[in-house]
């Protein structure tokens, strides 16, 4: 029987999940050192560094299933519950083998975790990729305000950049 709050009986280590296609990432939260490899990657993937540091969300490192290689990193943040899928990034050498699939995976059951009903995003690369993980275009009013004032929304990315959003959680109704 599924828990009735997300974080109920969750591990607070490391997550693995494993694509459909077969790939496994463990994800941990990235520490103080961790967060210079995020930084690296991103920035080698035209990404926003700026706020990795010092934001309200948090990073996390995606590794291989044998937890050798890091493979990938991405973020969350919580807003009540709203939150923001941000920087979700795959090495160049690890893509097409179901990382990023299993990493967003993984970052949206930490979302859950923290009882995040819908998780937004902006991208200007990769619209279709989260169209294929469920998430669906919109515009950015549509946006609640929350997310929509944080840096990421009103400084780090163009307003070109495509507006996302996902259901990820729903509380249960008595």
């Amino acid at each position: 029987m599924p828990p009735d709050r997300p974080g109920e009986g969750a591990d607070e280590g490391a997550d693995e999940r494993r694509d459909p296609g077969g790939s496994t990432v463990l994800l941990t939260e990235a520490d103080a050192a961790d967060l210079d490899r995020v930084e690296a990657l991103l920035a080698a993937n035209d990404l926003p560094t700026s706020d990795v540091r010092t934001g309200p969300g948090r990073f996390y490192l995606a590794r291989d299933g044998d937890g050798d290689a890091v493979v990938g990193a991405g973020g969350v943040e919580r807003y009540g519950s709203d939150g923001l899928l941000r920087s979700v990034v795959v090495e160049r050498s690890s893509r097409g083998d179901g990382y990023g699939t299993a990493l967003c995976a993984a970052l949206e059951d930490r979302a859950r975790r923290e009882s995040i009903e819908t998780l937004y995003l902006l991208t200007t690369t990769a619209a279709g990729f989260f169209e294929r993980l469920g998430y669906e275009p919109l515009s950015r009013e549509h946006v609640p305000a929350s997310v929509r004032s944080t840096t990421e929304f009103a400084d780090l990315c163009p307003s070109s950049a495509t507006c996302m959003r996902k259901r990820v959680w729903e509380r249960a109704t008595e």
